[in-house]
């Protein structure tokens, strides 16, 4: 058909929006030029790969060569129906065409798979997309993607293969993704994720090292669609192989003056012990720190490991070298729109010109994580100008800093209570802190408002101030009502990086008030307004791996006060404390022991009731609040003491359910006593007799609220204290 003759003329024919000229450009050949069915063939290819036709047909008529064509239609307008879910905006951010583009099947069918995976990042694997074209005139199309969402895609069963050592369950609690469940409706777990699939693989390696298994692998990680289309089935086939120990465990150096010796003591590693890939990341990172508090800035500790497969031990030989010499050049602060650059600056422990240290980075990381003030931290470094140096780069990502929280709980020393709080944490970008409370309860009306700036004058120096009324009842242990209204000033600083201390002034006016006439004349006598003048401090040293909920670690405070410039009161008071937190077989079980001593004494007068210590309910369990200690027996009421000790030991584990329901067994006991009143009445009871209790609980980290139930028994006590067989507490706030 096309064979022979010369193409005297190229004619257009069906086009409406396009120029025939732009259709000629596409064309492999031209008037004069032969009918070559190869190079017809090529222009015909040319014009379908514009994606600006819908059909296009070559013909031949005489020497004139026919361009048939059929324009795709002009996008109108882009609608989406069914997407609940998924905002309109977030749906159209994602897809490629838009009004008043061309339409294409390819791009519809493109922009279909986009809208879908984006329902599957969302576990709605079940999720359908119809993509409809309505017809208008001028061969405009309005396309509406009509959308079915269906329900989240959960995880019907999860099953391994090749696990010998470690049952199913134990495996399940390992990884992330979990079998969905009525209970998990507060969490995306029990979704399949392609991504969490992935993370998973790690954690169950993780898992394997962490036990011994310096062989294991997975080797596959399967996930199946049910034919119902509702649910996966994930099967992990895993290859455990052998378990190891720890054999010889060394340390040499290159560095000059550094006698391996004087870090051998942190390594976390011992021969014996089954192998444990965390704790040898563990004591790399130690080693780095400690020779790096021997002023080595340059270091980098290497572990060397010799697997010995006859014995089924593992030789691990740690080598401190001398790093490559590389200094900060620069620092950048990336991601922060509303948070001043110094605010995060200065938690960085390396500054520019600082030699480089990937610990410090680390510990900095940390730090402006701790800060609370960021979604996502996450620091890199870069090469410099210099083989050298190095640039430290900080990216983080902000999130809301400021807080409107409504609390409403039960405790068995307040009973029902309520709290209205209002907070700024990053006040002005400036890291400050302002908040404005409010507590009510039956026993207790507490209204406060606090302000912090933690780096006064740009310095590693906290100072706030703070100014209070809070009203207490104390009807029920000692016959009157309490009142205090001041405020405070209040500095700390750090003095090494696990040392800090506290300094404060306080002012403060108690009223004791509401004393019936059938209330203890000694508390009779304490009736009436007083004004306390105080300034103290506080030393805490703290190595505890987590202050909100720790497992390992310990910690020692000492505060002091002093009351008596100015006002009523004249005093000196003392309390020492400390806890120490013991991981027994994982971090699961931990063993918690605390211990607390405090004194007070009074300056040229008695120390006031208000001013003495009572001890009961939280801090002595199976005993009332102000349960012990010296007692008016004729009417009951406690009235304090001017010194006392107490301690506690608690065993805290699983409840062998999963641990995603965050429920807790406690059991512990308690010792303890108060006395010390300087009054002789022999109907006042003041005996410092030991007091020793013993219970059980369940706390249970809940959606609403922390949630804990105590049950204790006093088993050494006296007749006239007061005791407490439950201690519940719940609280939430929204």
């Amino acid at each position: 058909m096309f064979s022979g003759g010369t193409i005297r003329d190229i004619r257009v024919e069906g086009v409406q929006r396009i120029e025939p000229t732009t259709v000629r450009s596409y064309m492999a050949v031209s008037p004069g030029d032969a009918f070559d069915p190869d190079r017809i063939d090529q222009s015909l290819k040319n014009l379908f790969n514009t994606g600006l036709f819908a059909d296009v047909v070559l013909k031949r008529e005489g020497d004139v060569l026919v361009v048939a064509v059929v324009e795709n239609p002009i996008i109108n307008r882009i609608a989406f129906e069914g997407n609940r879910r998924i905002e309109k905006d977030n749906l159209e951010k994602e897809i490629q065409l838009r009004p008043r583009v061309v339409y294409t099947r390819t791009r519809v069918q493109s922009d279909v798979q986009r809208i879908l995976d984006i329902y599957r990042r969302q576990g709605r694997f079940a999720a359908t997309v119809e993509p409809k074209i309505i017809q208008l005139d001028q061969n405009r199309v309005d396309l509406v993607f009509e959308i079915d969402e269906g329900t989240r895609t959960g995880v019907r069963q999860i099953s391994f293969v090749g696990n010998e050592k470690f049952s199913d369950g134990s495996l399940r609690e390992a990884i992330q993704t979990k079998e969905s469940a009525w209970w998990r409706f507060l969490t995306s777990d029990d979704n399949y994720d392609p991504d969490r699939l992935n993370f998973d693989r790690d954690l169950l390696r993780r898992f394997y090292l962490k036990e011994g298994y310096a062989d294991f692998r997975v080797v596959s990680a399967v996930a199946e669609l049910t034919p119902d289309r509702e649910d996966f089935v994930i099967t992990f086939t895993v290859d455990e192989g052998e378990r190891y120990k720890f054999g010889k465990i060394d340390v040499n150096t290159t560095l000059k003056a550094l006698d391996p010796e004087q870090v051998r003591g942190v390594m976390t590693t011992n021969e014996g012990d089954w192998y444990n890939a965390q704790e040898v990341e563990n004591t790399i990172n130690k080693l780095a720190t400690a020779v790096g508090d021997l002023q080595y800035a340059f270091v980098d500790v290497r572990p060397r490991i010799t697997r010995n497969r006859e014995n089924q031990t593992i030789d691990i030989t740690y080598e401190i070298v001398e790093g490559p010499r590389v200094f900060v050049e620069r620092i950048d602060v990336t991601g922060n729109v509303r948070t001043l650059d110094k605010v995060v600056r200065r938690e960085m422990l390396v500054s520019e010109g600082d030699p480089f240290s990937a610990t410090k980075l680390r510990r900095s990381e940390q730090r402006i994580k701790d800060l609370g003030f960021f979604e996502k931290v996450n620091v890199t470094t870069a090469e410099g100008s210099a083989p050298d140096r190095s640039i430290v780069n900080v990216e983080v990502t902000e999130q809301s800093t400021g807080e409107i929280a409504i609390g409403a709980g039960y405790s068995t020393s307040d009973g029902p209570l309520a709290d209205f709080s209002i907070r700024e944490r990053n006040l002005l970008g400036r890291g400050q802190d302002l908040r404005f409370g409010a507590t009510i309860s039956g026993r207790r009306k507490e209204y406060d408002v606090s302000f912090t700036e933690p780096y006064f004058m740009d310095r590693d120096i906290s100072a706030g101030v703070d100014l209070f009324r809070i009203t207490r009842d104390y009807q029920d242990e000692s016959s009157f009502d309490e009142k205090n209204t001041g405020f405070a000033l209040r500095m700390g600083y750090p003095l090494t990086e696990n040392l800090r201390q506290r300094l404060y002034y306080q002012m403060q006016n108690t009223d004791i008030t509401s004393v019936p006439s059938t209330a203890s004349r000694y508390i009779q006598d304490q009736k009436g307004a007083r004004l306390t003048s105080l300034i103290g401090q506080e030393l805490t040293y703290d190595r505890r791996n987590s202050r909100l909920d720790p497992t390992d670690g310990y910690y020692v405070r000492l505060t002091t006060d002093f009351a008596g410039l100015g006002g009523n009161a004249r005093y000196v008071r003392g309390r020492l404390s400390g806890g120490y937190y013991l991981p027994l077989f994982n971090e699961s079980w931990v063993l918690a022991t605390s211990g607390e001593i405090g004194y007070i004494a009074g300056v040229g007068k008695d120390v006031s009731l208000s001013d003495r210590f009572f001890i009961g309910g939280d801090t002595l369990r199976g005993f009332n609040t102000a349960g012990i200690g010296p007692r008016d027996l004729r009417t009951g009421d406690a009235l304090g003491g001017e010194r006392y000790y107490r301690a506690s030991v608690e065993l805290n584990f699983p409840l062998g359910l999963p641990e995603e329901f965050g429920l807790k067994g406690h059991a512990f006991s308690d010792v303890g006593t108060l006395g010390k009143t300087n009054i002789n009445d022999p109907l006042v009871a003041d005996s410092e007799s030991i007091r020793l209790s013993a219970g059980a609980g369940v706390s249970w980290k809940s959606p609403f609220g922390p949630i804990r139930l105590d049950i204790a028994v006093p088993i050494v006590k006296e007749s006239y204290d007061k005791k407490e067989l439950f201690r519940f507490s719940f609280g939430t706030r929204f």
